[in-house]
């Protein structure tokens, strides 16, 4: 979205946009160590909580915020572990069928001995998984809740970037674009149930095209948990047949500064293979926000 506004702006004329995550590596912060301790404790701070996971306006973590709109809601647990296991046999078959391929990266590893490995296929999907191992485990953030780790996104790894141009510098440099932006929108929500931000977001963008959810050919919601993803569904209601046709992030995993250009990707080398017209991408934001981008293929 930002790629597109200094474009139209005419500060730039190509942007690569995208985002970057290595939540494995997110470091414990150690506060006051660099002048040192005098007297008293030292309390370390997980730098990926505090910096990403933490609702700063309620000082809780984001996993209460999906609690909050299963409870408003009424979403259940047994719809948050459906959604989840049809994100994990969604991304299981797409990754047998190969429909990655062609928007990975593969990274070299090297190797003592040998020659480097090739990473090349998500590492988070569990599409062996079932409903009685899903219904199994136990809530993550509250005692008597409904969202677990197996119905929650994943802590991961990842990375993802998109070249956004004008038309006429695509033309000028004998580039055939795979999508054009149709429209784009964000909305404020309520922080405490900032899952819901799909919502107004995705019907802003709509509107700016004007275009109805019967017009999208395709859909990547973004499921930071299946209790918000679940709602989104409910009250945009689309075809959810349409919605993370490869899986979403219950399954591939939710790197949080990439996934946004990693659902936008994923959209549109589907859209390509499917000769799909409209799709929107869509996603929630910590702190009561939500984005939504709709692209077309020429």
């Amino acid at each position: 979205m930002m790629a597109a506004q200094v474009i139209k702006a005419g500060d730039a004329d190509i942007v690569v946009a995208g985002g970057i995550e290595s939540m494995s590596m997110a470091p414990f912060l150690l506060t006051g160590a660099r002048w040192g301790y005098r007297m008293n404790d030292g309390t370390l701070i997980d730098g990926m909580i505090h910096d990403g996971l933490l609702d700063i306006f309620n000082r809780y973590h984001m996993g209460i915020t999906a609690e909050n709109v299963a409870e408003k809601f009424g979403i259940s647990r047994q719809e948050q572990d459906a959604l989840a296991l049809r994100s994990q046999q969604n991304a299981g078959r797409a990754i047998k069928e190969g429909r990655f391929k062609d928007e990975i990266v593969p990274v070299l590893i090297p190797q003592k001995k040998g020659d480097p490995v090739s990473f090349q296929v998500d590492e988070h999907p569990r599409p062996n998984t079932t409903l009685e191992a899903l219904a199994g485990l136990r809530p993550a953030f509250k005692k008597d809740g409904t969202v677990t780790a197996g119905n929650a996104s994943g802590i991961n790894d990842g990375a993802a970037a998109l070249v956004v141009m004008s038309a006429e510098r695509a033309r000028s440099l004998g580039i055939e674009p795979l999508a054009r932006i149709k429209s784009y929108a964000t909305a404020g929500v309520p922080p405490e149930i900032m899952g819901t931000g799909p919502v107004p977001s995705s019907q802003k963008a709509l509107a700016k095209a004007g275009l109805t959810v019967k017009d999208l050919d395709l859909i990547e919601a973004n499921e930071a948990f299946a209790a918000q993803a679940a709602y989104v569904n409910k009250a945009m209601g689309w075809d959810v047949e349409k919605v993370n046709v490869n899986g979403g992030a219950v399954a591939l995993g939710h790197p949080i500064g990439a996934s946004g250009a990693r659902i936008l990707v994923t959209l549109l080398y589907e859209m390509k293979k499917r000769k799909a017209r409209y799709g929107l991408a869509t996603l929630c934001v910590g702190g009561g926000m939500g984005g939504a981008l709709i692209a077309e293929m020429p």
